[in-house]
Parts: structure tokens; C-alpha cells; sequence
């Protein structure tokens, strides 16, 4: 292939989701950008001390990327820092680096989710603000997420017969089925209209507030029903990330 085909992406914002070491002086890394959905990039001599892009290419802050190539890893030209928040600190840190592993599980290479991109911003901006993760942002990132990757069903009708709900019921969400009735032992069912009320804001224009408002009434049963939909689909038993952030809860609890 001759260098004038070889095509050229310039100043793409972007995320860094993980790092690998590739070799003893440059990396491998994992993007979320914005209008080329998830891929991997070589930073060559990213390790260096001497490098401009030693100190840039750090998780959870918004970066401009250009790259080239068509293959499967293609090559990091240049990165800078696109201004807005510095990278989120302490507990914050733990749940963006959460968002991350998420996205890294359950989105495809080379697959576009605009949408899902400006979602994520715009979590990760609330936890650099705010210094320490609110579980409802937390619980709306992982709802929109699911939709956007296509493994949420419809949280206004039952899985198995597609009929609406019945509003003095209550439902449990399976990670195959969707919605199904409650029975007396099932923990954390949600009563009809917290689903409904779910669905209404995932359709909202502003969605992640708006999920954010419809978690926080039922926010911790919500956690309990989204967790093995998210295992499940991540092809994981537990998120590496998740259970650091217990672990970190676990050592400065009050005893």
C-alpha cells in the first residue's frame, strides 16, 4: 500500500479505556472515540520519559487523537489534551475506571456510538466534579450502555408475552428473558411504575439526567437487577473494577 493511501484520521476526541505494554518502549491502547467507536492504537516510544505523549495518554480525560492505518491496531500519530476536567481522583477514579471495563466488555471494535460517547463525557465530567461517584450516575451510565450495545429489552412490557405492565405489580429483569412477575421471594423486584418510569427517560433527549431523576427513588434494588444483565453480557462473574471500589468502601467503613 502506497503511503498516499494510507488513510489518516486527525484530532479525534477520544478517551483512553486501558493500556497494554507492547514492547519495552511503547504501548498498545484501547480508544473510545467518538465517530470510529472502540479500537486499539500503537503509541510508539509512549513509554519514553522524553515523550509528549507520555503524560497525555492517561484514562478519563478528553483527547484529541490522530492516528493512521487500516488494520486491526493502527498507529498513534499525535494526542493532546482537549480541556474541560483533569482526570477524576480517589472513589471517582475507581467508578470511571468501571465506565471503562464496561465498555471494554460489552462494545465491538470499530463500531460508531456517538451517543453513547457524549453519555459517557458527560458521567465522566460529573465524577471529576464531583470527587466521589453517586450510584444513581453510576446506574444511568450502565442503563444507557445496555441499550446503546443492544442487550437492554423493553422495561415497559413483560419479556415473555410483550404486554404492557400491570401497575400494581411488580417485575424482576432476567438477563435472557426481560421483565417477568415477581414472586414473593424475589428480593429486589421493582414495582411496575419504576420501570416504566426508566423507560420514559432512556427515550428522554437528555437521558442520562433524566435516568439519573427516575434511578434515585429505587436505586438499589436497580443495582441488584442491572448487575447479572451486565455479568452476563460481559461474560464475566464480577467487573474487576467493581470489586476494587468494595474492597476501597470496605477498608474506610466505620467499624
Amino acid at each position: 500500500m502506497s503511503r498516499a493511501s494510507i488513510r489518516r484520521f486527525l484530532d479525534q476526541p477520544a478517551f483512553v479505556l486501558h493500556r497494554y505494554d507492547w514492547s519495552e518502549t511503547s504501548l498498545i491502547i484501547e480508544v473510545f472515540s467518538r465517530q470510529h467507536g472502540r479500537l486499539a492504537l500503537v503509541a510508539k516510544g509512549a513509554k519514553r520519559p522524553t515523550s509528549q505523549l507520555r503524560p497525555v495518554l492517561l484514562p478519563l480525560q478528553p483527547l484529541l487523537l490522530s492516528w493512521s492505518g487500516e488494520g486491526e491496531v493502527r498507529t498513534l500519530k499525535t494526542a493532546q489534551w482537549r480541556g474541560g476536567h483533569v482526570m477524576p481522583m480517589g472513589e471517582a477514579l475507581l467508578a470511571g475506571t468501571y465506565f471503562n471495563e464496561m465498555l471494554m466488555r460489552l462494545l465491538v471494535r470499530d463500531e460508531p456510538h456517538p451517543a453513547l460517547f457524549d453519555t459517557y463525557a458527560q458521567a465522566v465530567e460529573r465524577l471529576a466534579q464531583r470527587g466521589e461517584p453517586d450510584p444513581c450516575v453510576l446506574r444511568a451510565f450502565e442503563l444507557l450502555l445496555l441499550k446503546e450495545s443492544g442487550y437492554l429489552p423493553m422495561l415497559s412490557e413483560e419479556g415473555s408475552t410483550l404486554t404492557p405492565l400491570e401497575p400494581g405489580a411488580a417485575y424482576l429483569l432476567e438477563p435472557e428473558g426481560g421483565l417477568r412477575r415477581a414472586l414473593p421471594s424475589d428480593k429486589w423486584a421493582l414495582a411496575a411504575p419504576h420501570w416504566q418510569a426508566l423507560q420514559a427517560a432512556l427515550a428522554d433527549p437528555d437521558a442520562l439526567d433524566a435516568l439519573i431523576t427516575a434511578s434515585r427513588p429505587c436505586v438499589s434494588a436497580l443495582q441488584a437487577q442491572l448487575r447479572p444483565l451486565l455479568h452476563y453480557h460481559g461474560g464475566v462473574r464480577v467487573f474487576k473494577t467493581r470489586q476494587m471500589m468494595l474492597d476501597v468502601q470496605a477498608l474506610v467503613r466505620p467499624r
